[in-house]
């Protein structure tokens, strides 16, 4: 007969209880970290279309969805009268040959899914998503939007109407006078970045404007369309059906200009008045390298230094430190580095100095080891969380090609990231991050 658990038996069970609690719950040991040192994107298939459309597929059968994207060099730098770009691409869901607006919407929301196309500053974007099962019932419509919109007088005054209203609330904001004549000023009223919202343009735009606007620029010889999702055993028929997209009879597809940019661009200190405001809006920025410049990693990680996640310098200074705002941030927003935030009107002015002060800074002192490396971290670990899903995979593969990039950007970003020391960063910051080549636009608040 066994006799009861002697004193060395609840010692032995109490020591590993203790380390298995211990090791649940010392939260001062940090979990492994493992460097990421490579970056491998799906290839996805390519095939020329017999009317030169590009097709490009990326299959993934994860979840039984699918996205189509058509996009086409039909942006503000294509248009030859202001507002055309936008009101196209508005109104190509607005009324074919055979469907009325109403019934376009009927079509798409009875299978659940979503189609719209929007204009930027260089490209028209139209996009569906669907449940794959349900892609080849919805071709049709994409491609008779594409080929054959009708343009409708009564949706084009509707949209001028609600896109003349949205922009009118827009400008009561501090935020958005403060964009707005930041890209005016750097980029210049001509050009496709800088020229502000004309409401009388928009007013004068027509139908028959459109339609011709249309044909010049929605040639599917210009255009690269993008199918990623479940949709391995679709490529097939959607080659088959957007192939026999055609251009309109006897029109000569636009040339695509190249954005005229000044190499001068004014800096210092422009206040936009707005009446009435407790809030300033700030921004500060630059012309900042393109994207496929050979020092893009390293600059891209200077930018998340100063001011591109929650921990940057910025934040920490100017919102934890001085409490003048909720956020501000840094980003490479086309081909300016532009900072951003919201303060109270009579916080400006001191935010532009601290603003100031950590652009010297980054110039002057070298980053630390524990920094520099919590940013390397934080920024490829961005990275790879950002390919998580087919779609997200399609949008990186997107981007190289619209951007013209290097097939292996993305490798070369993390290599390159990786291998960047304090000193190359100090000396990108003394090129670029100088005070004294900085545009400060101010909108709100009180006068410096």
């Amino acid at each position: 007969m066994l006799g009861p658990p002697t004193s060395c038996f609840f010692a032995a069970l109490s020591t590993r209880s203790t380390l298995k609690l211990n090791s649940v719950l010392n939260r001062l040991l940090p979990p492994p970290t493992h460097p990421l040192t490579d970056l491998t994107l799906p290839t996805p298939d390519v095939q020329r279309l017999p009317n030169g459309a590009r097709l490009h597929l990326l299959a993934n059968a994860a979840q039984p969805v699918a996205r189509l994207q058509v996009v086409v060099p039909a942006g503000k730098r294509q248009e030859p009268a202001p507002s055309l770009a936008q009101l196209t691409a508005r109104l190509l869901t607005e009324g074919t040959a055979t469907r009325s607006a109403r019934q376009i919407a009927d079509e798409v929301a009875f299978y659940g899914a979503a189609l719209d196309c929007e204009a930027g500053p260089d490209r028209a974007t139209l996009t569906l998503y669907c449940l794959a099962r349900h892609l080849p019932t919805l071709l049709p419509l994409v491609h008779e939007v594409l080929a054959a919109p009708t343009f409708p007088e009564a949706e084009l005054q509707q949209m001028k109407n609600r896109i003349g209203q949205s922009m009118r609330v827009e400008r009561q904001k501090t935020s958005f006078r403060a964009s707005e004549e930041f890209n005016r000023q750097l980029f210049g009223e001509a050009s496709p970045y800088g020229g502000p919202f004309d409401e009388a343009a928009l007013k004068q735009r027509t139908a028959q404007e459109l339609r011709a606007f249309h044909a010049a620029a929605y040639a599917p010889a210009s255009a690269d369309i993008f199918l990623s999702g479940d949709v391995a055993e679709l490529g097939a028929q959607v080659a088959e059906l957007l192939g026999q997209w055609q251009p309109v009879s006897g029109v000569v597809p636009a040339v695509l200009p190249t954005p005229s940019l000044a190499s001068n661009y004014p800096t210092g200190l422009v206040q936009v008045p707005v009446e009435g405001s407790l809030q300033a809006s700030l921004r500060v920025g630059r012309r900042w390298p393109a994207l496929g410049e050979a020092q893009t990693p390293e600059l891209l990680l200077l930018v998340k230094i100063l001011g591109g996640y929650f921990g940057s310098r910025l934040m920490k200074n100017i919102r934890e430190d001085k409490g003048f705002t909720y956020g501000i941030q840094a980003s490479v927003v086309s081909t300016a580095l532009v900072i951003g935030t919201d303060v109270k009107g009579d916080s400006a002015a001191a935010t532009r100095q601290e603003i100031a002060y950590e652009l010297e800074r980054l110039q002057t002192e070298l980053l630390g080891d524990d920094e520099l490396e919590t940013v390397k971290n934080y920024t490829l670990g961005k990275l790879l969380g950002e390919t998580a899903t087919v779609f997200e995979q399609a949008d990186k593969y997107r981007h190289t090609i619209l951007q013209g990039l290097r097939p292996d950007h993305y490798q070369h970003l993390v290599r390159q990231t990786q291998a960047a020391t304090a000193a190359d960063l100090q000396a990108l910051a003394r090129t670029y991050l100088s005070p004294a080549d900085m545009l400060v636009v101010v909108a709100g608040g009180e006068e410096a």
